[in-house]
């Protein structure tokens, strides 16, 4: 009872309030898919994002096949790592 009069005196919560909260939310960047992303334009990881790319097109277009695209997406993933590791631990120092 205590409640419903607070809310009868105080009325609903704004919804204005609720869609400030939602709009800040979206846009927060976090700062890892950022440097990730940085990483991923540098010439190494390009070259071997080129070579997933290319195997994965392979794979694709092949009906029966045995052959996967797993060393090729670590040698990407290894690559971007190894970039945003560098820039990280240099940026904490």
């Amino acid at each position: 009872m205590v409640f419903e009069e607070k809310m009868i005196m105080n009325g609903e919560p704004d919804d204005e309030e609720e869609e400030e909260e939602e709009e800040e939310e979206e846009d927060m960047v976090d700062p890892l898919e950022t440097m990730r992303q940085k990483c991923e334009d540098a010439e190494h990881c390009v070259h071997t994002r080129e070579r997933l790319e290319q195997c994965e097109t392979r794979v694709g277009s092949r009906s029966a096949t045995q052959e996967d695209c797993t060393e090729e997406l670590f040698d990407f993933l290894h690559a971007r790592d190894h970039c945003v590791a560098h820039k990280l631990f240099h940026s904490v120092k």
